[in-house]
Protein backbone atom coordinates (compact mmCIF):
# COMPACT_ATOMS: atom_id res chain seq x y z
CA UNK A 1 0.00 0.00 0.00
CA UNK A 2 1.42 3.30 -0.89
CA UNK A 3 2.30 6.16 1.75
CA UNK A 4 0.13 8.79 2.19
CA UNK A 5 0.86 11.97 0.22
CA UNK A 6 2.68 14.51 2.04
CA UNK A 7 1.03 16.99 3.71
CA UNK A 8 1.99 20.66 4.91
CA UNK A 9 1.66 20.74 8.89
CA UNK A 10 -1.16 22.95 8.85
CA UNK A 11 -3.35 20.67 7.46
CA UNK A 12 -2.82 18.09 10.21
CA UNK A 13 -3.25 19.98 13.13
CA UNK A 14 -6.68 18.93 13.30
CA UNK A 15 -8.20 19.28 17.19
CA UNK A 16 -8.83 15.68 17.56
CA UNK A 17 -5.42 14.47 20.40
CA UNK A 18 -4.87 11.38 21.34
CA UNK A 19 -2.98 10.77 24.75
CA UNK A 20 0.33 9.02 24.58
CA UNK A 21 2.56 7.37 28.21
CA UNK A 22 5.90 6.93 27.64
CA UNK A 23 8.58 4.86 29.63
CA UNK A 24 8.46 3.04 33.09
CA UNK A 25 6.97 6.58 34.29
CA UNK A 26 4.39 7.29 32.09
CA UNK A 27 5.45 10.51 30.87
CA UNK A 28 2.04 11.69 29.15
CA UNK A 29 2.63 13.75 25.76
CA UNK A 30 -0.81 14.72 24.16
CA UNK A 31 -0.28 15.00 20.32
CA UNK A 32 -2.67 15.68 17.21
CA UNK A 33 -3.93 12.70 16.38
CA UNK A 34 -4.38 13.38 12.28
CA UNK A 35 -0.35 14.61 11.99
CA UNK A 36 0.84 11.18 14.11
CA UNK A 37 -1.55 8.73 12.03
CA UNK A 38 -0.31 10.09 9.04
CA UNK A 39 3.24 9.83 9.61
CA UNK A 40 2.86 6.78 11.03
CA UNK A 41 1.40 3.15 9.88
CA UNK A 42 1.42 1.71 12.75
CA UNK A 43 -0.07 4.46 14.83
CA UNK A 44 -3.27 3.97 11.90
CA UNK A 45 -3.59 1.30 13.20
CA UNK A 46 -3.87 1.83 16.61
CA UNK A 47 -6.06 4.86 16.31
CA UNK A 48 -7.92 3.83 13.28
CA UNK A 49 -9.02 0.59 13.72
CA UNK A 50 -11.32 -1.14 11.40
CA UNK A 51 -13.90 -2.21 14.16
CA UNK A 52 -15.42 0.98 14.40
CA UNK A 53 -14.46 1.87 17.89
CA UNK A 54 -11.81 4.90 18.56
CA UNK A 55 -8.91 5.09 20.76
CA UNK A 56 -7.56 7.36 22.17
CA UNK A 57 -4.75 7.05 24.27
CA UNK A 58 -1.83 4.47 23.83
CA UNK A 59 1.20 3.18 26.10
CA UNK A 60 4.57 2.84 25.07
CA UNK A 61 6.47 1.45 28.39
CA UNK A 62 9.36 0.05 26.77
CA UNK A 63 10.62 3.67 25.10
CA UNK A 64 12.89 5.96 26.64
CA UNK A 65 11.48 9.70 27.42
CA UNK A 66 14.99 11.29 25.24
CA UNK A 67 14.70 9.51 22.17
CA UNK A 68 10.77 10.04 22.10
CA UNK A 69 11.15 13.78 22.34
CA UNK A 70 13.70 13.60 19.53
CA UNK A 71 10.26 12.12 17.57
CA UNK A 72 7.93 14.44 18.79
CA UNK A 73 10.57 16.93 17.74
CA UNK A 74 10.62 15.49 14.22
CA UNK A 75 6.90 15.41 13.98
CA UNK A 76 7.03 18.59 14.21
CA UNK A 77 9.43 20.18 13.09
CA UNK A 78 10.29 17.90 10.40
CA UNK A 79 14.15 17.88 11.60
CA UNK A 80 16.43 15.77 13.85
CA UNK A 81 19.37 17.91 16.05
CA UNK A 82 22.72 16.92 14.58
CA UNK A 83 24.78 15.00 17.28
CA UNK A 84 27.60 16.90 18.68
CA UNK A 85 29.38 13.99 20.87
CA UNK A 86 29.27 10.32 20.25
CA UNK A 87 26.90 9.78 23.32
CA UNK A 88 24.33 11.43 22.09
CA UNK A 89 24.00 8.75 19.16
CA UNK A 90 22.51 6.70 21.62
CA UNK A 91 19.00 8.60 21.49
CA UNK A 92 19.42 8.80 17.83
CA UNK A 93 19.51 4.45 17.23
CA UNK A 94 17.24 4.36 19.55
CA UNK A 95 14.91 6.86 17.65
CA UNK A 96 15.86 4.27 14.70
CA UNK A 97 14.20 1.72 16.26
CA UNK A 98 11.27 3.64 16.89
CA UNK A 99 10.58 4.49 12.86
CA UNK A 100 11.38 0.57 11.85
CA UNK A 101 8.93 -0.54 14.42
CA UNK A 102 6.46 2.66 13.58
CA UNK A 103 6.92 2.28 9.92
CA UNK A 104 7.88 5.49 9.00
CA UNK A 105 10.14 5.86 6.18
CA UNK A 106 11.03 9.33 6.33
CA UNK A 107 12.10 9.39 9.66
CA UNK A 108 13.87 6.42 8.69
CA UNK A 109 15.98 8.14 5.92
CA UNK A 110 16.72 11.60 8.32
CA UNK A 111 17.81 9.59 10.99
CA UNK A 112 20.33 7.32 8.27
CA UNK A 113 21.49 11.22 6.93
CA UNK A 114 22.12 12.03 10.25
CA UNK A 115 24.10 9.29 11.27
CA UNK A 116 26.32 9.43 8.38
CA UNK A 117 26.77 12.35 8.48
CA UNK A 118 27.80 12.71 12.03
CA UNK A 119 30.64 9.65 11.18
CA UNK A 120 31.74 11.85 7.81
CA UNK A 121 31.95 15.00 10.30
CA UNK A 122 33.51 13.49 12.69
CA UNK A 123 35.74 11.39 10.62
CA UNK A 124 35.12 8.46 13.10
CA UNK A 125 33.46 4.99 12.44
CA UNK A 126 30.81 3.08 14.41
CA UNK A 127 31.89 1.55 17.54
CA UNK A 128 32.05 -2.09 18.20
CA UNK A 129 29.05 -1.30 20.83
CA UNK A 130 26.76 0.29 18.12
CA UNK A 131 27.16 -2.07 16.04
CA UNK A 132 25.79 -4.61 18.38
CA UNK A 133 22.96 -3.07 19.46
CA UNK A 134 21.42 -2.42 16.26
CA UNK A 135 21.96 -5.92 15.22
CA UNK A 136 20.66 -6.91 18.37
CA UNK A 137 17.34 -4.81 17.50
CA UNK A 138 17.05 -4.88 14.39
CA UNK A 139 16.10 -7.97 11.27
CA UNK A 140 18.89 -8.58 8.36
CA UNK A 141 17.48 -6.06 5.67
CA UNK A 142 17.88 -2.96 8.48
CA UNK A 143 18.88 0.01 6.66
CA UNK A 144 20.94 0.82 9.33
CA UNK A 145 22.83 -2.90 9.49
CA UNK A 146 24.04 -1.69 6.19
CA UNK A 147 25.16 1.62 6.96
CA UNK A 148 27.32 0.47 9.75
CA UNK A 149 28.68 -2.99 7.95
CA UNK A 150 29.90 -0.47 4.67
CA UNK A 151 31.95 2.10 7.38
CA UNK A 152 33.35 -0.81 9.26
CA UNK A 153 34.15 -2.61 6.23
CA UNK A 154 35.67 0.43 4.74
CA UNK A 155 37.27 0.83 8.38
CA UNK A 156 39.23 -2.37 8.32
CA UNK A 157 39.71 -2.30 4.60
CA UNK A 158 41.82 0.68 4.82
CA UNK A 159 43.20 0.00 8.43
CA UNK A 160 46.82 -0.78 9.01
CA UNK A 161 45.23 -3.11 11.76
CA UNK A 162 42.27 -4.95 13.11
CA UNK A 163 41.64 -3.25 16.33
CA UNK A 164 41.26 -6.57 19.04
CA UNK A 165 37.83 -6.08 20.52
CA UNK A 166 36.84 -6.20 16.20
CA UNK A 167 38.59 -9.60 15.87
CA UNK A 168 37.23 -10.99 18.71
CA UNK A 169 33.65 -9.78 17.83
CA UNK A 170 34.51 -11.19 14.28
CA UNK A 171 35.19 -14.47 15.79
CA UNK A 172 32.21 -14.44 17.73
CA UNK A 173 29.52 -13.14 15.21
CA UNK A 174 29.78 -15.30 12.12
CA UNK A 175 26.98 -13.26 10.64
CA UNK A 176 28.66 -9.88 10.98
CA UNK A 177 31.69 -11.72 9.27
CA UNK A 178 29.41 -12.95 6.63
CA UNK A 179 27.64 -9.07 5.83
CA UNK A 180 31.41 -7.31 6.05
CA UNK A 181 32.90 -9.87 3.27
CA UNK A 182 29.14 -9.43 1.34
CA UNK A 183 29.41 -5.42 1.36
CA UNK A 184 33.21 -5.49 0.14
CA UNK A 185 32.24 -7.82 -2.97
CA UNK A 186 29.24 -5.22 -4.10
CA UNK A 187 32.21 -2.36 -3.83
CA UNK A 188 33.42 -5.08 -7.42
CA UNK A 189 37.44 -3.63 -6.35
CA UNK A 190 39.28 -3.68 -9.84
CA UNK A 191 41.39 -7.49 -9.49
CA UNK A 192 44.91 -6.12 -10.15
CA UNK A 193 44.06 -3.83 -7.02
CA UNK A 194 43.90 -7.22 -5.16
CA UNK A 195 46.82 -9.23 -4.69
CA UNK A 196 46.84 -12.53 -6.04
CA UNK A 197 48.54 -15.19 -3.80
CA UNK A 198 48.49 -17.63 -6.89
CA UNK A 199 50.91 -15.42 -8.33
CA UNK A 200 54.55 -17.24 -7.99
CA UNK A 201 55.95 -13.34 -8.56
CA UNK A 202 53.87 -11.93 -5.19
CA UNK A 203 55.55 -12.73 -2.22
CA UNK A 204 57.35 -15.74 -0.50
CA UNK A 205 55.65 -19.21 0.79
CA UNK A 206 58.44 -19.33 3.52
CA UNK A 207 57.41 -15.39 4.49
CA UNK A 208 53.95 -16.76 4.84
CA UNK A 209 55.05 -19.75 6.85
CA UNK A 210 57.25 -17.65 8.97
CA UNK A 211 54.45 -15.19 9.28
CA UNK A 212 52.20 -18.25 10.65
CA UNK A 213 54.63 -18.94 13.01
CA UNK A 214 54.62 -16.10 14.75
CA UNK A 215 51.32 -15.42 14.54
CA UNK A 216 50.77 -18.66 16.36
CA UNK A 217 53.85 -18.24 19.00
CA UNK A 218 51.68 -14.74 19.65
CA UNK A 219 48.79 -16.31 20.60
CA UNK A 220 50.31 -18.98 22.67
CA UNK A 221 52.14 -16.34 24.79
CA UNK A 222 48.83 -14.27 25.01
CA UNK A 223 47.15 -17.71 25.89
CA UNK A 224 49.77 -18.03 28.79
CA UNK A 225 48.88 -14.57 30.22
CA UNK A 226 45.02 -14.98 30.36
CA UNK A 227 45.59 -17.87 31.73
CA UNK A 228 44.30 -20.22 28.79
CA UNK A 229 41.95 -18.54 27.89
CA UNK A 230 40.57 -18.83 24.36
CA UNK A 231 41.40 -15.14 22.29
CA UNK A 232 37.98 -15.59 20.48
CA UNK A 233 35.82 -15.18 23.65
CA UNK A 234 33.63 -11.81 24.61
CA UNK A 235 34.86 -9.85 27.40
CA UNK A 236 33.63 -11.55 30.31
CA UNK A 237 34.33 -8.80 32.89
CA UNK A 238 33.38 -5.04 33.56
CA UNK A 239 37.38 -4.34 33.54
CA UNK A 240 37.34 -6.02 29.84
CA UNK A 241 34.10 -3.80 28.84
CA UNK A 242 36.08 -1.07 30.04
CA UNK A 243 39.15 -1.80 27.93
CA UNK A 244 37.02 -2.28 25.44
CA UNK A 245 35.39 0.97 25.60
CA UNK A 246 38.81 2.76 26.02
CA UNK A 247 40.27 1.01 22.62
CA UNK A 248 37.39 2.08 21.15
CA UNK A 249 38.33 6.05 21.84
CA UNK A 250 41.58 5.52 21.69
CA UNK A 251 40.57 4.39 17.83
CA UNK A 252 38.66 7.49 17.50
CA UNK A 253 41.33 9.61 18.25
CA UNK A 254 43.66 8.27 15.98
CA UNK A 255 40.98 8.94 13.01
CA UNK A 256 40.15 12.19 14.06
Amino acid sequence: MAEPREKALHELLSRDMVDIYVGEENTHWILHEKLLCHRSKFFRNIFYNKKGSKNSMYGLPDEGDEPFKLFVGWLYADSIPQPTEEKELSNLFDLYLMAEKWEIKKLTIDVLETARKWYHDSDTWPGLRRVQYIYANTEYESPMRQLLVSCVARMLVVGDTMPQHWEKALRKNGQLAVDIIMCVQKWHIEPENVPDTRDTRRGSIAQMVDEAENAKAQNSDDNAVNGGTDSAEEPSSGADEEAQSAEEAQSGEEQA
